[in-house]
C-alpha cells in the first residue's frame, strides 16, 4: 500500500471509527476536534491528535492541513462548521476533501461549495469509507459473510484493452467477474463538453476487451481484490 497520510476533523463516534479504521490499516492519520476531552480519548489511537477550530483558516494552515492526501470533515450536529471547515479546505487546496451530510439538502449544499465526495452514514459505513479512502480504486463495495464481497474497480492501468481470456482473472487472481460498467457518449453539453452515461452490458464474454474508462465489477475476497488492484495498477 502507498504510504497514505490522512487527517479526520470530528472525533465524535463517526469520526473516531474512521480514524481507527484507517489506522488499522496503516495509514498516518492525524485527529482534529474542538473538544479536548474526545482529543484526549482518540490520541492513542491516532499519529496525531490536536484540539483546535477547523473554522479558524489560520490554524489550519499551521498545521499543514494541505499537506494531507485527504481530509475527512467527520462533524456531528454543526453543520455550520462543516460548511465554513469545507470551504477553508477548499480554498488550502487541499488535494481530497470529503465532507459528512446527513440528508439530502445538505449533500446539495455542499456539492455547490465544491466538494466533490459527500458521504451519508446511513449508507457510508466507516469500515467501507476508510477502505475507499486506504484503495482508492475501489469505487464501492458489499460487504459478505466469510470476507467476501462484491466490489467495483476502476479499471487497473495493467488490464486496460486486454480481454477477459487473457486477464484470467479467476485462474490468476481467484475473482469472479460479475459484470462492466462502461461509459458512452451522449453527446455535448451547453458549455461545448462532452457527457457520458454509465451502463451496464451485461454478463461479460472471454472475448470482452475491458477498456480503460470501465467499472469491473467483481465478486472475491478483499485480499484478492486488493492483491490484483496492487499487480496491475
Amino acid at each position: 500500500m502507498p504510504y497514505k497520510k490522512f487527517a479526520v476533523i470530528g472525533a465524535g463516534r463517526y469520526g473516531r471509527e474512521i480514524c481507527q479504521r484507517l489506522s488499522a490499516q496503516g495509514a498516518e492519520v492525524v485527529a482534529f476536534d474542538v473538544s479536548d476531552e474526545r482529543i484526549e480519548e482518540i490520541k492513542d489511537v491516532v499519529s496525531l491528535a490536536i484540539t483546535l477550530d477547523s473554522t479558524d483558516r489560520r490554524v489550519l494552515k499551521a498545521n499543514k492541513i494541505e499537506d494531507m492526501d485527504a481530509v475527512i470533515i467527520a462533524i456531528g450536529e454543526d453543520f455550520e462548521a462543516t460548511i465554513l471547515t469545507a470551504i477553508n479546505l477548499i480554498d488550502l487546496e487541499v488535494k481530497r476533501v470529503i465532507a459528512r451530510a446527513s440528508g439530502e439538502t445538505q449533500r446539495r449544499i455542499l456539492e455547490k461549495i465544491g466538494v466533490e465526495e459527500v458521504l451519508s452514514p446511513e449508507s457510508e459505513v466507516a469500515g467501507i469509507i476508510a477502505e475507499k479512502l486506504i484503495n482508492p480504486s475501489i469505487t464501492g463495495f458489499l460487504r459478505l459473510p466469510d470476507e467476501y464481497e462484491i466490489a467495483e474497480i476502476k479499471c487497473p492501468r495493467g488490464i486496460a484493452n486486454r480481454t477477459l481470456e487473457d486477464i484470467n482473472l479467476r485462474n490468476k487472481y481467484g475473482l469472479t467477474l460479475v459484470t462492466l460498467k462502461r461509459k458512452y457518449e451522449t453527446g455535448e453539453n451547453e458549455e461545448g463538453e462532452m457527457e457520458f452515461e454509465e451502463h451496464i452490458i451485461g454478463v461479460p464474454k472471454s472475448e470482452t476487451v475491458i477498456y480503460e474508462s470501465d467499472t469491473l465489477v467483481v465478486f472475491g475476497t478483499l485480499r484478492d481484490v486488493k492483491r490484483f488492484i496492487e499487480i496491475n495498477e
